[in-house]
């Protein structure tokens, strides 16, 4: 797509459409890296058994690592270059992207390295029973070695979004998964590996969605291209990219930091039962939760772009559609989980007694569901707007500032009980205060926009009726 093109999609298109167009392949992508988790589960709980599902789960928080700091520099850079496209300046996005994907490099190798030498030691301190800690200990052996591919694929497919091609985005995500869909079975039941397939599954997949997303920028179609000039480092640019990629990686490296803390609490007042039980609600969380994570990825080039062009009537709009998308998602994800419990866990494992704390844990842990998309939404729009402090500090509300202390307080006093009433109260008190901070600002847009006049220039009568 042309800068021309790009322009005139993202501020003059009509914004429901445009939203609908970017956060379909969007949520397509984000649900797409969420099956590989999703996926994994659900073979490994039917082919291993839950002592391989508690063995994922204990080795949930390495991967989530590895998550945080592709969002640390994917998202962060991807901001950057929405708002540097939509002020015309096209040289200074691919030095941010190409800056972005060496730091990327670096740090992955680097994770990659450390884990694998501190593997069983950091299992242990993660909560690994010694009836678990084999199936983790197999597990992350073989995701370690893939590290990079997780990061580059995950981290670079947003520059593909930001530059207004999600179709091609969706389909490198696409293409990791239902590779690692095919070679599941084959790995873990034909050949017989158990917990060790899925692993080689997930990162032979993700190997390939990473090539193709480099092929892109180094030889395909893309409107930013990966220059050999620019991937010298600037330490001024990898410091503007972490600023603005602090708070989704916080809040993933808070989330690992709660999964430790969980993780420990189950095996301690639930065992390696209650572990695998809340593997299976997270993933169930985390299906609806991508969709919602989708939108915002969605949402961003459109909300950084017209932020960029001073066009503030367009960023409200779209604001408040994608929290009204989010919502209404996590709706539906509330219902099921209320109507059809037993059914849903069921699909993850045939063990009677993960069935029953599963389905009675997933009804519990999320009785307050229905707000958490506008809590997600309305956090990610202060990134979007290259306000990473108040990004930051919404993002970790419900982790750190609520979820964690919860986490550790209540079961002293409740028990199992206690760990999964702490998750709805988080929720809820989170989502107030978003509330309270996105109040606050929607006031100051306001005021800008009265400032600044008629921000939204028309170009013909059809345009302003659209908008």
């Amino acid at each position: 797509m042309q800068a021309v093109e790009r322009e005139k999609l993202l501020g003059e298109s009509e914004i429901s459409g445009l939203l609908l167009k970017f956060s379909i392949p969007a949520i397509v992508g984000m649900l797409v890296n969420a099956l590989y988790n999703v996926v994994d589960m659900v073979f490994i709980g039917k082919g291993v058994g839950p002592l391989g599902i508690a063995g994922v789960r204990i080795g949930f928080p390495i991967i989530v690592v590895n998550m945080a700091f592709s969002m640390l520099f994917g998202i962060g850079a991807n901001s950057l270059v929405s708002i540097r496209l939509g002020e015309k300046k096209k040289d200074e996005a691919e030095l941010i992207m190409a800056n972005a994907m060496v730091i990327m490099l670096i740090t992955a190798a680097i994770l990659s390295i450390l884990g694998l030498v501190l593997l069983t030691p950091l299992l242990k301190l993660f909560g690994a029973s010694e009836a678990v800690l084999p199936y983790a200990r197999d597990y992350l052996s073989i995701i370690l070695y893939g590290a990079v591919f997780q990061v580059i694929g995950m981290g670079m497919n947003n520059f593909i979004r930001g530059e207004g091609n999600p179709k091609m985005a969706m389909v490198t995500m696409l293409i990791g998964a239902v590779l690692n869909t095919i070679l599941d079975p084959i790995f873990i039941f034909v050949f017989g590996w158990g917990i060790k397939g899925a692993a080689y599954a997930t990162i032979l997949s993700m190997a390939v969605s990473s090539a193709w997303v480099l092929y892109y920028f180094l030889f395909g179609n893309s409107l930013l291209k990966v220059k050999k000039p620019n991937l010298k480092i600037r330490f001024n640019i990898i410091k503007n990219i972490t600023a603005i990629g602090l708070a989704p990686f916080s809040m993933q490296l808070a989330g690992s930091v709660l999964v430790v803390l969980m993780n420990n609490n189950l095996t301690r007042y639930g065992g390696d039962i209650a572990v695998s039980g809340m593997a299976i609600i997270n993933n169930v969380a985390m299906i609806f939760m991508m969709t919602v994570f989708g939108i915002n990825q969605g949402a961003q080039p459109i909300i950084g772009f017209n932020y960029g062009a001073k066009k503030y009537d367009r960023v409200k709009k779209t604001l408040k559609i994608a929290i009204s998308a989010a919502t209404t998602v996590v709706t539906i994800g509330f219902l099921l989980t209320r109507f059809f419990p037993e059914q849903i866990v069921g699909i993850f494992t045939d063990d009677l007694s993960l069935i029953e704390f599963g389905s009675s844990g997933l009804k519990r842990f999320l009785i307050f569901m229905p707000i958490i998309g506008f809590q997600v939404v309305s956090s990610a729009y202060f990134q979007a707007v290259g306000k990473p402090k108040h990004s930051m500090f919404l993002s970790l509300s419900r982790q750190v500032l609520i979820l964690t202390p919860l986490v550790l307080i209540l079961p002293k006093y409740m028990g199992l009980s206690g760990l999964l009433t702490a998750g709805p109260i988080a929720d809820l008190s989170s989502s107030i205060l978003t509330a309270v901070f996105l109040g606050r600002e929607l006031q100051k847009l306001d005021k800008q926009h009265e400032q600044n006049g008629k921000l939204n220039p028309c170009f013909s009568e059809a345009h302003c009726d659209s908008n």
